[in-house]
């Protein structure tokens, strides 16, 4: 009897323990990990130190007030945070099971254009599917994206990637074309067939430059032996367009944010450049919660068909 009430302490104590060392690990500092779990600072560091004894490991490199995960550290994040995270949804995944998604929440990463032009009809879809859902969308660039990604403070994003990181998963399940914009009456309008150099006689209005339409058109113009200028910068296609429409530039856009009411000349660029996709981004061994894979299977059915282990 004895020693099963052990194993249930042991069991216990360790499920505070990996507890302890993920949320020391997601906010980077003790005293903050303490906060968020609504325990004193010693005893989180208690349980931490008794984890690393008992595994005989250490997860945690201290150099004065900072710590940073050690190798062991980082190997053992992966492992327990999809478990510790599985523990903290179990009632919703139970209730999943047998359709019951009534309530929790949903944090959404995304930038301007995708919140703007592509999330609308799945968002509405989705409250009136789930109206007892909060869903949270987060308007950040694709590098704040991917910061909420990796610290647990978005489920997912939805966005357009070049370069997918290690830890990360990125399906595209969406893609627009590259689409020249310019005033109704530009020079442009007149030519049958317009080429890069032709573009390069005018000035772009892009997007700020560490967003990745610069290094989309610096690569394919660059394999074409031209290059572009840019008489503006600025954020947002609906900016963009705007100051398009002033006749202060030409501009290269994906088509997702082009409408029927856009006074514009438009040319596709599909000779030139491949299309943009856009689609689900999740990092990599994240805990998927029922609320999240709802979302997921409204944009893409086949998603978990190729990531089973998330589901």
């Amino acid at each position: 009897m004895a020693k099963k009430s052990g194993t249930v302490y042991y069991k216990q104590n360790r499920l505070k323990q990996l507890r302890a060392f993920c949320m020391t690990a997601k906010t980077g500092s003790i005293s903050l990990a303490a906060e968020a779990l609504f325990q004193s600072q010693p005893t989180v560091t208690l349980q931490i130190q008794a984890l690393e004894r008992e595994m005989n490991i250490t997860v945690f490199e201290r150099r004065g007030p900072n710590i940073s995960l050690t190798p062991e550290g980082v190997v053992l994040l992966q492992i327990a945070q999809p478990l510790v995270d599985g523990i903290e949804g179990l009632e919703e995944n139970f209730h999943a099971h047998f359709g019951r998604l009534d309530h929790g929440e949903i944090n959404i990463a995304a930038g301007e254009s995708t919140i703007l032009y592509i999330m609308p009809q799945f968002i509405k879809k989705f409250a009136e599917t789930y109206p007892g859902i909060q869903i949270k969308l987060h308007n950040v660039t694709g590098r704040d994206g991917m910061a909420m990604l990796r610290a647990d403070e978005a489920d997912l994003a939805i966005g357009s990637m070049l370069e997918v990181p290690d830890d990360i998963i990125y399906r595209p399940s969406l893609s627009y074309s590259s689409t020249l914009i310019a005033p109704e009456d530009h020079p442009l309008s007149k030519k049958k067939k317009i080429t890069l150099d032709n573009i390069a006689q005018y000035g772009l209005i892009l997007p700020p430059r560490h967003l990745a339409t610069w290094r989309m058109l610096e690569m394919v113009f660059g394999q074409h032996g031209s290059k572009f200028h840019v008489s503006l910068e600025a954020g947002g296609w609906e900016i963009i367009k705007k100051y398009v429409g002033l006749d202060m530039g030409v501009s290269i856009v994906s088509s997702v944010c082009l409408t029927d009411d856009d006074e514009l000349f438009t040319y596709p660029l599909d000779e030139y450049m491949p299309k943009r996709s856009y689609g689900v981004v999740v990092r990599r061994g994240k805990f998927l919660s029922p609320q999240s894979q709802a979302f997921i299977d409204m944009i893409d059915q086949q998603f978990f068909s190729e990531y089973p282990a998330l589901k």
